[in-house]
């Protein structure tokens, strides 16, 4: 018979053995991509993290950009922005009864999206203007965030918060925890995003660069605060995002994901660079778990970015076969207040 004393060194060898084995599924990164796209971000993640590496990049480097609709959440049947900014026309229809037949507010109280869209730049442009100028910003972020709070995208459903991609999460989380400093460069509005940034992707306000109108400095009976004025002041998206980066980060990025033509000069100015760049463009073709788009969409168009991601070797991830899952699990509870940002342990420093 096998001594006590070596049965007891026996079972914790093989526990040992066990834990040992385990560690590296346990601590596998962004378990919801699929192995072939994983391994592309972690080898690069990899050469310019180790310090015996020819394409070390130090820390204080380590820029890694975003955009925001489309490829960090949902962009459909139009950027969550517009749906807000529409709801907002129809809570003030009542003290504006010529919005009945003065376009765009007609389309959007009749729910004619697709009009809306047909109207181009400068449709948007007024609806966004009616309903976000005048406000103080402090006063629009309350109202936006109370908006979260409730509303559902009318396709799906589902709060705006529970339509964040679950990969991009553990992305994040990963670059993140390997000294990289992320950063959303997006065409909406700077101060819609900055209320949920923090809470959703782990970004904190002050790494939010977005569309913005021009704001003035007011002090009304020694409370001081900025308004929202009625004239754009900077459109962030296609040339806009390289200029962005440049005037508020004063860095090229390593590392930028987009998803459309909108995000195309972002993602060449990104790898036009000398050293190690990655590029990534989030192509949208899974028609079951969310949509399938790309050239002919009126929101979030992918054409002259994908064919430039074929011409210059950028990673572009299809969405139904390099996603294991595209949503959090919590997008499941409507009760829920938003995903739980993914804790990725720190690979290197």
């Amino acid at each position: 018979m096998l001594d006590w004393k070596f049965r007891v060194a026996l079972s914790r060898g093989c526990l040992l053995l066990v834990l040992v084995i385990s560690l590296p599924a346990l601590s596998s990164p962004l378990p919801s991509w699929q192995d072939g796209v994983k391994a592309q971000i972690v080898a690069f993640v990899d050469k310019v993290t180790r310090k015996d590496s020819a394409d070390f990049i130090p820390v204080g480097e380590r820029i890694a950009v975003f955009d925001n609709d489309g490829t960090l959440w949902s962009e459909k049947p139009v950027y969550f922005q517009l749906l807000y900014a529409a709801d907002e026309v129809k809570r003030l229809a009542p003290q504006h009864p010529e919005w009945k037949t003065q376009e765009p507010f007609a389309s959007i109280l009749k729910g004619d999206l697709s009009n809306l869209l047909g109207q181009g730049r400068e449709g948007l442009e007024v609806m966004l203007i009616a309903t976000h100028a005048g406000l103080s910003t402090d006063a629009f972020q309350r109202s936006v965030a109370q908006w979260l709070k409730s509303a559902k995208n009318p396709e799906t459903g589902k709060r705006y918060s529970a339509m964040v991609f679950q990969p991009m999460l553990e992305l994040l989380g990963y670059l993140r925890a390997n000294g990289f400093k992320t950063y959303i460069v997006s065409g909406g509005g700077t101060d819609f995003i900055r209320v949920f940034s923090q809470e959703l992707y782990g970004i904190p306000p002050e790494q939010v660069i977005g569309s913005r109108l021009k704001s003035r400095y007011e002090n009304g009976g020694g409370h001081p605060y900025i308004v929202k004025l009625d004239e754009l002041a900077f459109l962030t998206d296609k040339q806009g995002k390289p200029i962005a980066i440049n005037d508020v980060i004063g860095r090229r990025p390593v590392f930028a994901a987009g998803n459309s033509d909108g995000d195309l000069q972002m993602l060449e100015w990104t790898t036009a660079a000398n050293g190690p760049r990655f590029a990534m463009l989030i192509h949208h073709t899974d028609a079951k778990r969310e949509w399938a788009y790309d050239k002919n969409s009126s929101v979030g168009r992918l054409d002259k970015a994908l064919q430039a991601a074929k011409a210059n070797g950028w990673l572009v991830v299809d969405m139904a076969k390099d996603w294991r899952t595209v949503f959090p699990p919590e997008a499941k509870d409507q009760s829920s207040q938003g995903p739980v940002i993914p804790q990725v342990p720190a690979y290197r420093d």
